[in-house]
């Protein structure tokens, strides 16, 4: 009975193993690799003559252009699944690094960093792994494989900064693009495993997919998902003002060179370990309180960084402690919006939250740029970041996190 029992379970637990793995694959690329774009802004200034503000505005551009298409990325992968949009959105990254390897000029660098990128990454990132990760956990498992996943997606930031650190200073700014380029398109196959369709065992019976319209219509009625998605801006805000203007801040203290990719692999590191430990905490506490005390912590550390004398301990210190709130929020938040919504819809929902995400992205990285341009300091930014954090926990306590029973965004796969 036992040996029948472990036969019928081993090609489940054998799958989302792997759903699991292409998914921690395919988010390590992607977002390591847009975490080394800070990387570039002063070779880009010094080597091509480009303005910072037109730099940080190409790297703005990409998180932008990546939160508007996400919806649309999330709702191709639900309906057709995740094989054809990770290969097209690898493809697309790749071709965008290409571009910017060789540009002349800025306009071609925003094309490249800034289009190009944006629509490679929100195929092949958050809004198309993670639902494909969401469907095959159980709901009691979903928080911690979210976490994992996200965790393991760290890895790429911890590798690939010191990477094309190394090969920038020794080869210059386009072969460090171009490696870059076919590590994206070496993770392009993997979007097979993700693919909901592929699954052994019992065939999929999901009932049909609502239209769009009418699945954001309702959410947006939830009041929830509207505190939610107004929250999740703080995220992106802060998080690409830190790694797209960490290395130039740390360069106008007088601390040594080098220090700024130290503090951003550590982010990276410490990403691992806090993605997995929000993930865990999201299956045992309340998710939107997770949210709310990761923000407050989140923001007294910010702070506490800017007013304290800077050295390579503080450094350390705030990168380590950055990293461990870093992307713990994303787990935590597509995971409530499947606890609320259910399953069916969560790449089109989270592709919508995410959207705001992104929109405070943009200003993050590019508001950087436009005030160091303007008053020859980040000042300004710091405490903005300070008080977004804060005023983004007032807006997830609050949060009503009853699931819903709306047929049209509660469908979600028959067990088998």
């Amino acid at each position: 009975m036992s040996t029948a029992n472990s036969k019928r379970f081993a090609p489940a637990f054998n799958h989302t193993t792997l759903v699991i793995l292409a998914a921690a694959l395919v988010l390590s690329a992607a977002m390591g690799i847009r975490q080394t774009f800070g990387l570039f802004i002063g070779p880009f200034s010094f080597d091509r003559g480009l303005p910072v503000t037109l730099i940080a505005f190409a790297i703005a551009l990409h998180n932008l252009v990546w939160g508007f298409a996400q919806p649309f990325a999330g709702a191709a992968a639900d309906r057709y699944g995740s094989a054809p949009v990770v290969a097209f959105g690898a493809t697309t990254f790749a071709a965008g690094l290409g571009l910017a390897a060789v540009a002349p000029s800025g306009p071609m660098l925003i094309v490249g960093m800034g289009l190009l990128v944006g629509i490679g990454v929100s195929c092949t990132t958050f809004g198309v792994v993670l639902p494909a990760v969401g469907r095959v956990a159980s709901a009691e498992k979903r928080s911690m494989a979210m976490g994992l996943v996200s965790a393991g997606g760290s890895a790429g930031q911890v590798l690939m900064v010191p990477l094309v650190q190394g090969i920038r200073l020794n080869a210059g700014i386009a072969t460090s693009l171009f490696v870059l380029a076919f590590l994206m398109l070496m993770v392009a196959p993997l979007g097979i495993v993700l693919d909901r369709r592929a699954r052994t065992g019992a065939p999929l019976s999901e009932p049909p997919l609502a239209p769009l319209r009418s699945v954001l219509a309702q959410a947006a009625q939830h009041r929830g998902y509207r505190l939610l998605t107004l929250g999740f801006f703080t995220c992106g805000f802060q998080l690409a003002f830190i790694a797209t203007h960490l290395p130039g801040y740390l360069s106008l203290c007088h601390m040594p060179i080098g220090l700024g990719a130290t503090a951003l692999a550590l982010i990276g590191l410490f990403n691992m370990i806090g993605s997995w430990a929000c993930g865990w905490l999201g299956g045992r506490f309340r998710q939107h309180y997770v949210l709310g005390w990761l923000y407050l912590i989140r923001s007294v550390t910010i702070g506490a960084f800017f007013l304290l004398p800077k050295s390579a301990l503080t450094v350390v210190v705030f990168a380590a402690v950055m990293g461990l709130t870093w992307l713990g929020t994303v787990p935590l938040t597509s995971g409530l919006v499947a606890k609320v919504f259910g399953t069916r819809h969560l790449g089109s929902l989270f592709g919508v939250c995410f959207l705001s995400h992104q929109i405070g992205s943009f200003l993050g990285a590019w508001l950087g740029g436009v005030v160091f341009d303007l008053t020859g300091s980040y000042s300004l930014l710091w405490q903005a970041t300070v008080a977004s954090g804060l005023v983004a926990a007032l807006l997830h306590f609050p949060i009503d996190d009853t699931a819903l029973r709306t047929p049209a965004l509660r469908s979600e796969p028959a067990s088998a």
